[in-house]
Protein backbone atom coordinates (compact mmCIF):
# COMPACT_ATOMS: atom_id res chain seq x y z
CA UNK A 1 0.00 0.00 0.00
CA UNK A 2 2.83 2.58 0.85
CA UNK A 3 4.81 1.66 -2.44
CA UNK A 4 1.74 2.74 -3.86
CA UNK A 5 1.70 6.29 -2.59
CA UNK A 6 4.65 7.04 -3.33
CA UNK A 7 4.74 5.58 -7.10
CA UNK A 8 1.77 7.63 -7.09
CA UNK A 9 2.94 10.86 -5.30
CA UNK A 10 6.14 10.74 -7.64
CA UNK A 11 3.99 10.48 -10.99
CA UNK A 12 2.17 13.70 -9.82
CA UNK A 13 5.30 15.65 -8.72
CA UNK A 14 6.99 14.83 -12.58
CA UNK A 15 3.45 16.27 -13.58
CA UNK A 16 2.74 19.20 -12.22
CA UNK A 17 6.52 19.72 -13.03
CA UNK A 18 6.40 19.19 -16.13
CA UNK A 19 3.27 21.20 -16.31
CA UNK A 20 5.00 24.83 -15.10
CA UNK A 21 6.99 24.48 -18.17
CA UNK A 22 10.32 23.14 -15.69
CA UNK A 23 12.97 21.74 -18.11
CA UNK A 24 16.73 20.97 -17.39
CA UNK A 25 18.76 22.93 -18.53
CA UNK A 26 20.36 21.26 -22.51
CA UNK A 27 23.27 21.76 -24.18
CA UNK A 28 23.68 25.23 -25.77
CA UNK A 29 23.30 25.98 -29.89
CA UNK A 30 25.31 28.60 -31.81
CA UNK A 31 24.34 30.45 -34.71
CA UNK A 32 28.05 30.38 -35.29
CA UNK A 33 30.78 27.59 -35.72
CA UNK A 34 33.85 29.63 -35.26
CA UNK A 35 34.62 32.14 -32.25
CA UNK A 36 37.77 34.37 -32.27
CA UNK A 37 38.49 35.28 -28.23
CA UNK A 38 40.78 38.16 -28.21
CA UNK A 39 42.64 39.17 -26.62
CA UNK A 40 44.89 35.92 -27.32
CA UNK A 41 46.29 34.68 -25.17
CA UNK A 42 43.78 36.54 -22.57
CA UNK A 43 43.46 35.95 -19.03
CA UNK A 44 42.22 32.92 -16.87
CA UNK A 45 39.11 33.35 -18.07
CA UNK A 46 39.71 33.49 -21.78
CA UNK A 47 41.47 30.13 -21.37
CA UNK A 48 38.76 28.53 -19.34
CA UNK A 49 36.11 30.10 -21.89
CA UNK A 50 38.28 28.28 -24.71
CA UNK A 51 38.10 25.09 -23.07
CA UNK A 52 34.43 24.94 -22.31
CA UNK A 53 33.23 25.08 -25.86
CA UNK A 54 34.33 21.24 -26.62
CA UNK A 55 33.40 20.08 -29.70
CA UNK A 56 30.28 22.52 -30.37
CA UNK A 57 32.07 25.72 -31.76
CA UNK A 58 36.06 25.80 -32.98
CA UNK A 59 37.37 28.38 -30.71
CA UNK A 60 40.57 29.88 -33.12
CA UNK A 61 44.22 29.10 -31.60
CA UNK A 62 46.07 32.18 -30.34
CA UNK A 63 48.35 31.84 -33.85
CA UNK A 64 45.24 31.54 -35.79
CA UNK A 65 44.46 35.68 -37.93
CA UNK A 66 40.96 36.38 -36.03
CA UNK A 67 39.27 37.15 -40.09
CA UNK A 68 38.46 33.58 -40.22
CA UNK A 69 36.28 33.62 -37.39
CA UNK A 70 32.55 34.55 -37.76
CA UNK A 71 31.83 35.96 -34.54
CA UNK A 72 34.59 37.65 -32.50
CA UNK A 73 34.79 37.85 -28.50
CA UNK A 74 36.70 41.16 -27.22
CA UNK A 75 37.70 40.59 -23.82
CA UNK A 76 37.85 44.35 -23.13
CA UNK A 77 38.66 43.86 -19.30
CA UNK A 78 39.19 41.35 -16.66
CA UNK A 79 39.34 42.60 -13.30
CA UNK A 80 39.56 40.77 -9.75
CA UNK A 81 38.97 43.19 -6.14
CA UNK A 82 39.16 42.72 -2.66
CA UNK A 83 37.60 45.44 -0.42
CA UNK A 84 37.09 45.10 3.19
CA UNK A 85 33.37 45.39 4.16
CA UNK A 86 34.13 44.31 7.85
CA UNK A 87 36.37 44.72 11.23
CA UNK A 88 36.59 44.59 14.62
CA UNK A 89 36.12 46.90 17.66
CA UNK A 90 40.14 46.70 17.74
CA UNK A 91 40.35 47.61 13.84
CA UNK A 92 41.11 44.10 12.61
CA UNK A 93 39.74 42.59 9.24
CA UNK A 94 36.73 40.55 10.18
CA UNK A 95 35.18 40.57 6.41
CA UNK A 96 35.94 40.83 2.60
CA UNK A 97 34.11 41.29 -0.43
CA UNK A 98 35.98 39.39 -3.34
CA UNK A 99 35.06 40.57 -6.78
CA UNK A 100 34.94 39.65 -10.52
CA UNK A 101 34.11 42.42 -13.27
CA UNK A 102 34.60 41.33 -17.16
CA UNK A 103 33.38 43.96 -19.82
CA UNK A 104 33.22 42.46 -23.19
CA UNK A 105 31.66 42.93 -26.32
CA UNK A 106 31.13 40.41 -29.04
CA UNK A 107 31.14 41.64 -33.10
CA UNK A 108 30.84 39.85 -36.17
CA UNK A 109 33.94 39.21 -38.53
CA UNK A 110 33.04 42.60 -40.45
CA UNK A 111 33.28 44.37 -37.14
CA UNK A 112 29.55 44.96 -37.10
CA UNK A 113 28.42 44.91 -32.98
CA UNK A 114 26.22 41.24 -31.83
CA UNK A 115 26.48 42.54 -28.09
CA UNK A 116 27.48 46.12 -27.57
CA UNK A 117 29.95 46.52 -24.44
CA UNK A 118 28.79 44.80 -21.27
CA UNK A 119 29.36 44.04 -17.94
CA UNK A 120 29.37 41.22 -15.54
CA UNK A 121 29.92 41.27 -12.27
CA UNK A 122 30.34 38.26 -9.53
CA UNK A 123 30.89 38.84 -6.00
CA UNK A 124 30.89 36.66 -2.45
CA UNK A 125 31.17 37.51 0.37
CA UNK A 126 34.30 35.82 2.59
CA UNK A 127 35.55 36.28 6.35
CA UNK A 128 38.37 36.34 7.33
CA UNK A 129 40.33 35.26 10.39
CA UNK A 130 44.28 35.89 11.39
CA UNK A 131 44.29 32.42 13.48
CA UNK A 132 43.42 30.51 9.89
CA UNK A 133 45.32 32.88 7.31
CA UNK A 134 46.76 29.96 5.45
CA UNK A 135 42.84 28.58 4.77
CA UNK A 136 41.18 31.56 4.29
CA UNK A 137 44.26 31.96 1.50
CA UNK A 138 42.72 28.81 0.13
CA UNK A 139 39.12 29.78 0.24
CA UNK A 140 39.96 32.47 -1.79
CA UNK A 141 41.22 31.14 -4.42
CA UNK A 142 38.16 28.72 -4.36
CA UNK A 143 35.71 31.36 -4.28
CA UNK A 144 37.88 33.24 -7.42
CA UNK A 145 37.88 29.95 -9.15
CA UNK A 146 33.94 29.05 -8.67
CA UNK A 147 33.10 32.93 -9.75
CA UNK A 148 35.04 32.56 -12.96
CA UNK A 149 33.56 29.17 -13.72
CA UNK A 150 29.95 31.05 -13.11
CA UNK A 151 31.15 34.04 -15.53
CA UNK A 152 32.29 31.49 -18.17
CA UNK A 153 28.47 29.82 -18.50
CA UNK A 154 27.00 33.21 -18.05
CA UNK A 155 29.22 34.24 -21.44
CA UNK A 156 28.44 30.93 -22.84
CA UNK A 157 24.50 31.35 -22.55
CA UNK A 158 24.67 35.08 -23.60
CA UNK A 159 26.87 33.85 -26.67
CA UNK A 160 24.11 31.04 -27.61
CA UNK A 161 21.74 34.00 -27.57
CA UNK A 162 22.63 35.95 -30.46
CA UNK A 163 20.74 35.47 -33.28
Amino acid sequence: MKRRSVVALLGLASLSLGGCGFKLRGAQTYTFQTLAILPNPGGPLAIELRRSFGDSVRVLAPNEPFSQAQVVLDILQEQREKTVVGVSSSGQVREFQLRIRVKFRVRNRDGDELTPPTELVQQRDMSFSESAVLAKEAEEVLLYRDMQSDMVQQLMRRLAAIK
